[in-house]
């Protein structure tokens, strides 16, 4: 039985890409350790819906997964940007933290 992954990425070779479908694979290659996939599904996602905040919030913790911090940051604050215009509270809060630890000196 093929796992989920396979049946999104069959989905998805179907030609019915959305960005959920894009987030939820860019999820389940993070999940996986695969961080290279991971970033290719999420800029995706991105740009086929630049308000998804979620998807930003996520592609900033690829990003960091990478070792890459300005990426993080530059994709935390345009999730910002879309969770404050979409009035999502919640990832608003949540990426005001990430933003935050950023800022912080390394100890």
């Amino acid at each position: 039985m093929p796992s989920m992954t396979e049946r999104l990425e069959a989905l998805l070779a179907t030609g019915k890409e959305t960005a959920l479908l894009r987030y939820t694979l860019g999820k389940a290659a993070l999940d996986s350790e695969q961080p290279a996939a991971a970033l290719l599904h999420l800029q995706r996602a991105t740009a086929l819906e630049p308000q998804y905040s979620v998807a930003w919030k996520l592609l900033g913790r690829v990003h960091l997964a990478l070792d890459d911090s300005d990426a993080a940051r530059q994709a935390w604050t345009q999730g910002l940007a879309c969770a404050q215009t979409n009035g999502d509270a919640q990832v608003v809060k949540e990426l005001s933290v990430f933003l935050k630890r950023l800022d912080k000196p390394a100890r």
